[in-house]
Order: C-alpha cells, then structure tokens, then sequence
C-alpha cells in the first residue's frame, strides 16, 4: 500500500514540503497531495506590491507540481480530525474527507485585528492576496489629495507606506506606529529609513496606538483622530483557527508546537510548518512568522519524513536568520543584516543595490518553492516495508517563549 502524505496549503512552506517530499520519494511509495484554497501560488512577499497596482506574474501550482507525481486538490479545509487522520475540504462539488498516514500543515496566517474596534469592517488587509485586490481597487478610486493612513510600523507597513507613497504621488501616505519608525533597525538603517519616507512625502505618525478604526478616520489612543480615506491594517499575523481545535498541542496563539524536526509533539504523524508551527531558534527564541521562516521549516520537515520512512539520516539543521530585506518602492530597499536570533547588527546595505537584492531575494524564494531540491539526491529513496513505530504521543502544558 501507498503512505498517504497530505500537505495542507500551498504557501512558500506548504508548496516547498509537499515538492520536496514528491522528489524525495518513490512515486510507487507514496501517494502525496497537496491542498489548497485557490489553484495558484500566491507570492504573499509581494502583495504590497500587488495592493499598489503593479502586475504579478501568474504560477499555477499545477505548473510548480508538473513532473513530481505529487497532486494537486482545489479545495478549501474546513476540519482536521487528528484521531481518524482524516481532513474534511470543501470544493465546488460539496464536502468530503481525505484520509492520510502523514499530514503536513501549511495553513499559515492571515491578518490580525488585534481586537481593535472598526477595524474588520473598515480597515482592509494585504496578508493575502484578495485583500491585495480590495486594497488596489479601493486605491484606484482615490482622488488626488486624499489620505491613505497604513496601521503598523513592521516590515510590512514600512513595504506598503512606500509602495503606495510611490506609486501615488498625489496621495497623502501616513503611517502609525505603536514604537519608533524603524526603532529594532541599525542606526544607519533607520537613517535611510528617514530618508526615504521624507523623499516620499510619508507622514509617520511615531508613538502611535490606534484604539479605534471608523470609514473615514482612525482614532488614537491619545484621542486625535486621523483622517483616512483608506486604512490598510498591518499590525502582526494570526494563525488559521482550523490548528486550534484539531487537538494537537498548540500555543495560546493557536501555532502547533513542534520538536527540532517540526514534528508534533502530541501527534507524531503529524508535521507543521511555516506560520503555524511554534518553532524554537538560536537562544531558544520563536522564529518569526515570515517567509524566511517558512521554506528552511518545509525543508526541514520534508527531509525528516523522507528519513523516517525510508531509514536515512534524520536532519539536524539549526533555522537562523541572516538578514531583514525590506523593499522601499521599486527603487529603494534596506538590508538590515542580523544575528542568528534576529537582532540587528550595526551592518545595513541600503539604496538601489539593496532594492536589487531584495529583487533577488523574492525571486529566489518562488525558485526555491519550483525547485526544492537544493542540497538533495537526485535518486528518490524507497519506502521501507515496515516503518518504524511512532513514538506515543506525549502532551505537556501549552506554552509560548516570549521573544
């Protein structure tokens, strides 16, 4: 019989694990599909990109899969029962389940409220790419003059601020953030940053917590109101609620926790990765929600699957960071280069040459999701008759270490 593998979600994470795994294994062994919501690759590196109006190219997954023997599904996941190993999706020909002897969890993350009143009914999101869309579409119907506030000082505000700002000069682009602009920054990054929102024209709003989002302004916690004819939220990630009530070990923030393969701890058939997994880097610091942080614990993940069911060398890889690549417009970027455990050092490449390399960055890693096999065999190995037995399923207080 085939050992059904499932990967939920076809992110960077989901789609590098489940295509590294279809190259990994025998096509004879192995029956590996891949679900997901929509049938084509989203670049979510780029949605600020896509929000500001600039054209994406097209990556249908069936093209990414082609060749691997790995199959696609289009269908959204609705339930996980970890007990039967079955998953509940839903397409256009209604609801049915999928059993699997290994699953890989990729569902990732979406926007995050944060609670804030207003802000689900008029704020608009680009964690994704519909919210990408509203958020294009909204901004073509702007009229010079008026007021786009971005919520959030992350990389993720700073990206938007400066694609808008760039892409329509004749707006008034704000940014609110709770710290300083660009505080975790290099003295020489955060001085470029400066820089670049003052040749912009970008209003930044420093210090700042917005307590309340209406259709026309955002409300301060210091009771100053800001006019906003279009609020993009920006303030953090949440995982998808489907991992929650599974029952596998999560967080209180609802990430799955996971051991050094990216295995579950409480259900050892069971793989997370990328957003949804709680996973632990150098000083035992949680790795951020990113795709830095995806691909190295898809890679990570598929490698260990391969090696339990075939009896090859289980990895022992460390996931560290080398750097935060942020794009300020097409022609500007900043490269704040960091320690293993993402703290900035005083290095920082900043100007055209980092809006390059952060090109290359984003580039690579739709490569990297193409072609997952950097570093691996080119002969696929083959399932042992008799895998070793699973060890039992432990369960322990769920924690989460602060950063």
């Amino acid at each position: 019989m085939q050992h059904r593998i499932i990967v939920l979600g076809a992110g960077y994470a989901g789609a590098s694990a489940a295509g590294r795994l279809a190259r990994r294994l025998r096509r004879e062994d192995t029956a590996i599909t891949l679900v997901n919501a929509e049938p084509d690759f989203v670049e979510r590196v780029r949605n600020h990109e896509l929000a500001a109006g600039r054209p994406l190219r097209h990556r249908p997954l069936a093209d990414l899969l082609a060749g691997t023997g790995a199959a696609l599904r289009v269908a959204r996941v609705t339930a996980v029962d970890v007990d039967r190993r079955a998953v509940t999706v839903r397409d256009a020909d209604g609801e049915s389940e999928l059993d699997y002897d290994t699953l890989v969890y990729a569902l990732g993350s979406g926007w995050n409220d944060q609670g804030v009143p207003g802000a689900a009914e008029h704020a608009h999101e680009i964690a994704g790419r519909e919210g990408a869309l509203r958020v294009r579409e909204r901004l073509a119907l702007l009229e010079a003059g008026q007021r786009v506030v971005v919520v959030g000082g992350g990389l993720t505000g700073l990206e938007a601020a400066t694609e808008i700002a760039e892409a329509r000069p004749d707006l008034d682009v704000a940014l609110a953030a709770r710290g300083g602009l660009g505080d975790w920054l290099s003295p020489r990054g955060r001085g470029h940053l400066r820089e670049v929102f003052g040749r912009l024209g970008i209003t930044a709003h420093e210090h700042t917590d917005v307590t309340a989002v209406h259709a026309d302004r955002v409300t301060t916690a210091d009771g100053v109101s800001l006019p906003s004819a279009l609020t993009v939220w920006t303030t953090g990630f949440a995982v998808h609620p489907i991992a929650r009530a599974t029952g596998l070990e999560t967080t209180e923030s609802g990430r799955i926790v996971v051991d050094a393969t990216m295995r579950s701890v409480s259900h050892p058939e069971v793989y997370a990765v990328g957003d949804a997994a709680m996973v632990t880097g150098p000083g035992d610091k949680p790795l951020r929600m990113s795709c830095a942080t995806g691909t190295p614990t898809a890679w990570q993940a598929a490698d260990s699957i391969a090696a339990r069911l075939t009896g090859g060398k289980l990895p022992h890889v460390t996931i560290r960071y080398f750097n935060q690549c942020v794009s300020l417009g097409r022609k500007e970027g900043l490269i704040q280069y960091v320690t293993a455990d993402d703290r900035s050092v005083n290095a920082a490449l900043t100007g055209r040459l980092a809006a390059l390399y952060k090109e290359l960055v984003c580039k690579g890693a739709a490569w990297a999701v193409a072609h997952p096999t950097l570093g691996l065999p080119t002969r696929r190995r083959a399932v042992r008759t008799a895998a070793p037995a699973a060890p039992a399923a432990t369960t322990r207080p769920a924690t989460e270490t602060a950063a």
